[in-house]
Order: structure tokens, then C-alpha cells, then sequence
């Protein structure tokens, strides 16, 4: 039984890859910031962490933000922040039940 011709491949355009796709990493821009104070803790079980950073380069140099951040941190630390345009809401005094 005579086998049945296979028709050749076709060769697909080699297009000019990002350097992610060959196992490189590829990160966002982001600007490096200050941590100047701890305000406090905060979430349902105080996971997070409400801080003062001051924006060290960018458009908005300089400025004194606050920002929720997760994790351990301390005074000194740098953080890199995708954004410096918007705030985190001050935490309220009161408690449960309080906005």
C-alpha cells in the first residue's frame, strides 16, 4: 500500500519577538519613593500598611503621598510606585461603623 504524499510545511514570517517572550523580564515604569512615616495599620487584620512617601524623581518630584503598602516596611525603605497622581484615604478615628 503505497504511502500518501505529505504536503511540505509552510515556513511562518519570523517576526522580531520582545525580549519577555525569550525569558527575559519585563517590568512597568515606575518612580522611587521615600518612606517618611508610618501612619498605621490597617485592613481587616492590619495586613496593610498606610505610609508618608516622598516622590524621589518624575513629574511629580518631591511630593509627600500617602499609600497603602503590603508587606514588611520601615522608615528608609525605597518603594517603587506605578503611579503618583492618586492618594490613599486617611484613616478614620472612630473605629467600626465610622467612614
Amino acid at each position: 500500500m503505497a504511502e500518501p504524499q505529505k504536503k511540505p510545511q509552510q515556513q511562518r514570517p519570523q517576526q522580531d519577538a520582545p525580549k519577555a517572550a525569550e525569558g527575559g523580564v519585563r517590568f512597568t515604569q515606575a518612580v522611587p519613593g521615600r518612606v517618611e512615616e508610618i501612619v498605621s495599620r490597617t485592613g481587616m487584620r492590619g495586613e496593610a500598611i498606610q505610609v508618608r512617601v516622598r516622590v524621589l524623581e518624575g513629574r511629580d518630584a518631591d511630593k509627600v503621598i500617602r499609600r497603602n503598602c503590603m508587606g514588611p516596611i520601615q522608615v528608609g525603605d525605597i518603594v517603587m510606585l506605578r503611579e503618583t497622581e492618586f492618594e490613599a484615604r486617611p484613616l478614620s478615628k472612630g473605629g467600626r461603623g465610622a467612614a
